[in-house]
Formats: C-alpha cells, structure tokens, sequence
C-alpha cells in the first residue's frame, strides 16, 4: 500500500468571527509587533551580493506586562528577523551581537565538563546555558557541526562578547527551498523561540528544480507560537460548549479531542498576533485569481498546524512543491511535479512550499490551521483563523519575485535515497517519565532512546555520542513513540527519507529534516512508529551533533541524543578549533544530495 504526502489529522474548521481588534501594548519598542488584525507584512529581504551575504544580526529582549518576555533579531535601524537570501555556493558572513538582558528565568547547570576560566570566555568552547546565553542554529543546511558554521552543543555567546561571526557557503548541492535560522540553547531553547526569535533563510533557484513556478511572485509567512494574550477569557460564543479546560504538566491547555477550547499558545503570521478566544485574523491582500508561491515555515515552540485555505468555506487546492527546503520530485529527478493536497500538516520547525491562487474579486478567502490531535498527554491545537484572503486589483506586488527564465538544475550524482540498500537497521523510541509517578502533573522528563538502552536525559556535560556512523553510509532508522503524545523528530545535518507509517509503506518524492511521530493510544499490540532511511553520504556531515523532539519543552526536557559521524576513512574529523581565516574559507563540498 502506498500513500502519498501523509498529513496527521482531518477536521472540520469551525466559523471563526472576527470580534474587537486590540493592538498589542508593549512597554518599550526594543522588539515592537505590529497590531492585531494588521496586513501581514513581509519581512525585509536580505540579499547576498557577487556571492557574499555579510550582515550584522542583534539579538534582544524585552519583559511584558504580563510576564512574558519577547525575543528578537533586530537589522540594521530596526529590521526584525529579514529573510536571508543566498544562492548554493555563496558565503554568509553573520556577525551575532548578544544584547539580552536576565529575563528573571533560573540560569542552566548544565556545562561541558570541566572547563578553566579561559574556556568560558572562548564562545566555541564556553557551552555556557543560562537565560542571557545565545548561539544559533541554521535549521536544514547541510553544513558543517562545528564552531562559526552550525555548532550547538558548545558554542554560545554572552551578552559580554564581541559580535560572533558565523562564517560558512552553502553548499553547492543545498536544495533549492525554505531554511530558518533560530538559537539552540539547551534548557532555553524554548523560552527564546516562543518569544519570537527566528527567521527565515531562503536558498534561491526553486523554479530550477520546477519550471512551473517560473515567473510566480512568492511570500515568505513565519508562523510564531507565544503564551496566551487572554489566558482568562472563556472561549468565543461561536464555538460549540466543550468540556472544562484541563491543565497539562507543562502548564498549558492539554488536548481535549474536541477541536475546540483553549490552546495551548497563542499563534501570530509574521509577527501579527491572532490571538484566544476570537482570533481575528490578520490580512493578506492578492490579486484577483493570482497565482503565488507561499513559503510557510512552522517556528511554533510547541505548536503543530494543519494549514487549509477556504474560499466560501470551502477547502482549496494547494500545490504542493517543496517540504522542508526540499522540491518535490520524482526518484530524485527534476521534473514538474505538483502534487494538489487541500490541508497541508507542519510540525514544529517543519516547513512548506506551495502554490496558492487568490480568491475570484467578491470572494471571500480564510488562511486557517485545522485541529491536530496531539494525544491524550498532549496540548490543545484546536481549529483557529490566522489570515483572512481578500480580492483587490490594486493588491501591492509581493516584494520578491521567481526568476522568469531559470536554467534547470544539474542531475544529480549520487543515487535516490530510496533506491540505496541501508547498511543497518536501529530502532530508536520515545518515552516519559513522570518525577511522581502518582501525580499526573508532576515534572517530566523526556528520552529518546536506541532500543536496547536506558532511557537517559541529555546531558549535555556528556561528549559520548548515542550514536556512531560513518560518512558515506545509510541507515534506516525505525523510531517508535511510547508516549500518549505526539511529538516531532529532528535530525541536524542531514535530511531523511521516509519509508514507512506504523509499517504501512509510503512513497514520498521528497527528502524531511523534521516528521510527526504519532502516540501510542494504550490499546494497539505495537507501537506507532515511522521507519526513515538516514542519508549520512554528505562530507559535510561529518561531526557531533544532535538528534531530538522539535517540540523544544520536550528537548529542553531531555529528549534529545548525540550521534558521530566519523570521516569514511575512520581519520578523525577536520574540526577547527578556532574561527578560520577568512581569506582560506573553502566552498563547501558537494555530494549530490538529492
């Protein structure tokens, strides 16, 4: 049995009336957002010049009036979190200034080891994790783990520091699609993403791997979770009566089946909040008919969505052309292929690529996010708007544009993902555990684990990999998940194949970095679970780095692993301990990756 472009729930989508419109008082303007029910703005385009992207990235935050604290990346006089936009081979250069100040948060124990004094002042040797400690991931890049290029395991920067630069090239061979930078702290990644700190990196050249989209204007929405505007007010009178709101461990609305009530979080579309219990939307305005490339990336903490767009209530075919910076193919071939879905699901940290024509003028157009059930030990994501799609001939033109006559991709080197026999099979799982194991709401704490192993914590003290490979290998990796909740598999480095559902083949023409992992409802004979075939033949994965849940209060929680890949000729990896010459910076390898 095959399935295609698998998405984890069905719903029906409530009416969501739009009630008051209030704007969103802040304090201060240190990271100001715009008000509710504003146009949704596009976010300032960054891009790189005769091969080079150099910029200066400030990274601040500000406390709320109600305790919450924003997060932001500030450009230049105030730019907040611009799309970066580079080509395969050119270079980032990204100077991080840490301008946070102590956000009242409990400051990590957690270090490497035992380190002098000198080690806490060198950024790539600190592994400092504290409220006010910063460093950055680029999120799907094939780049190297290592310091200036995408170590997170010991790199961070102070507020202390001189601006840090990240240095590296995209590969020549990076697919063509959607990326996003955000910081990886552990035991804080969640407190800095859900204030609002990420952005999008985009790899130009798209139409190259499908000439369909040549010539289309596109958009680039950053989908943002944050803490309840309105953690008090009942639900909108327009949504059936649900039962008691019910408070998981983790403090937030836990999932009650219904597709309704409460969430767990707020959501916002490029900064423009959609707040509990009405969400008015925000605005998007396009051309009568009009057909757009939508680049969607999912930066929730914690929140998964299911996106659908209606027109008179009814759902609308979306083409779909890339997932997770990846085009859609066929065997790894360039063609195209746009394959028509009405509802598309993206897991935290996921994102998506795909067509969207505007409503007809009089048409009335809704951008919502369906129900996703999460599992009895997970949070609320009920059915909610986000953006309402209005008709105008006078509809501004988006700010960037497809190139019109693009030259095709070159054919690939190496061969399909999934035509490669994997060397091995692992199976990995999921699991929890609760500190009082007679109080539902007591603390918990997160695994992944490899079959055959005690669940433990990551610790990030603990430089002993959970997994060793070598460069040049696949593997299959079969990952169960033992909890009633449902969570989101990330892997740094490298993109994956996936093979199968709870052993239900599936033929997928795309690559993943991040894929849901349903819960164990506590009545099947087996586990769910998802069988995915690791591509580990990229030189530039070579390295440390990590593995984990992508809801960050569970990887924040422990539920994370560290995998080695060893250089093909079992030599140690190249591994620069210090920033390398800027005038010796080499182009990253290639290998083909499909």
């Amino acid at each position: 049995m095959q399935k295609y472009f698998l998405v984890l729930c069905l719903a029906v989508v409530c009416s969501l009336a739009p009630r008051g419109l209030h704007a969103q008082e802040s304090p201060q303007d240190i990271c100001p957002r715009p008000a509710i029910g504003n146009a949704v703005p596009e976010p300032e385009d960054l891009r790189s010049r005769n091969g080079v992207l150099s910029i200066q990235l400030t990274v601040r935050n500000q406390r709320e009036k109600d305790g919450s604290t924003r997060y932001c990346y500030i450009y230049g006089n105030g730019v907040q979190s611009p799309n970066l936009r580079l080509k395969s081979g050119d270079l980032l250069i990204m100077k991080l200034k840490n301008d946070l100040s102590d956000a009242d948060q409990p400051a990590s124990t957690h270090q490497h080891g035992q380190r002098s004094a000198a080690d806490y002042s060198n950024p790539c040797q600190s592994g400092a994790m504290t409220s006010t400690s910063t460093n950055l991931h680029f999120h799907g890049l094939t780049v190297p783990p290592v310091c200036h290029q995408d170590d997170v395991l010991k790199t961070s920067v102070q507020p202390s520091d001189p601006p840090f630069e990240y240095r590296f090239r995209i590969p020549d061979n990076e697919p063509p699609g959607l990326y996003w930078y955000h910081p990886h702290i552990h035991g804080f990644s969640k407190a800095q993403v859900i204030g609002g700190a990420s952005g999008a990196l985009i790899v130009e050249g798209i139409e190259r791997a499908n000439p369909d989209l040549a010539g289309l204007p596109e958009r680039v929405m950053i989908i943002r979770d944050q803490d309840l505007l309105n953690p008090d007010s009942p639900p909108s009178k327009s949504e059936p009566v649900v039962p008691k709101t019910l408070i998981d461990r983790d403090g937030d609305s836990a999932n009650n089946g219904t597709g309704f009530g409460k969430p767990a979080k707020d959501l916002s579309i490029n900064y423009v909040p959609v707040p509990y219990p009405d969400y008015p939307p925000a605005v998007i305005t396009m051309k009568p008919g009009e057909r757009q490339l939508w680049r969607v990336l999912n930066a929730s903490a914690i929140t998964y969505l299911n996106l659908a767009v209606l027109y008179d209530r009814k759902p609308q075919e979306l083409g779909i052309v890339a997932l997770d910076g990846v085009p859609v193919n066929a065997d790894g071939v360039t063609k195209n292929v746009l394959n028509g879905q009405n509802h598309i699901g993206i897991p935290p940290g996921g994102r998506a690529e795909f067509i969207v024509q505007g409503p007809p003028a009089g048409v009335s157009g809704l951008l919502v996010t369906r129900t996703v059930d999460t599992g009895s030990g997970g949070e609320n994501d009920p059915n909610r708007a986000l953006a309402t799609l209005t008709a105008s001939a006078d509809a501004p033109e988006p700010r960037s544009r497809l190139s019109a006559s693009p030259e095709l991709l070159p054919p690939p080197t190496l061969p399909w993902l999934g035509n490669v026999a994997p060397v091995r099979t692992r199976r990995l799982y999921f699991s929890e555990k609760l500190l009082d194991p007679n109080d539902p709401n007591s603390a918990t704490t997160f695994f992944i684990t490899e079959d055959g192993k005690t669940p433990v914590a990551f610790d990030p003290s603990n430089a002993v990999p959970d997994i060793v490979v070598k460069q040049g290998d696949v593997e299959d990796w079969i990952i169960e998940n033992r909890s009633t909740e449902l969570h989101a598999f990330h892997i740094h480095q490298i993109h994956f194949l996936m093979m199968d559902w709870s052993g239900v083949p599936v033929n997928e023409p795309f690559l993943r970095d991040t894929i849901n992992v349903p819960y164990y409802n506590g009545h099947t004979l087996a586990y769910p679970s998802v069988r995915l075939r690791m591509d580990f033949r990229d030189p530039n994965s070579v390295g440390t780095f990590v593995y984990h849940c992508h809801l960050l209060e569970h990887e924040d929680g422990g539920m994370m692993g560290l995998i080695r890949v060893e250089p093909a000729d079992s030599q140690q990896a190249n591994v620069p301990a210090s920033h390398p010459n800027p005038a010796q910076t080499p182009r990253a390898k290639t290998s083909g990756r499909n």
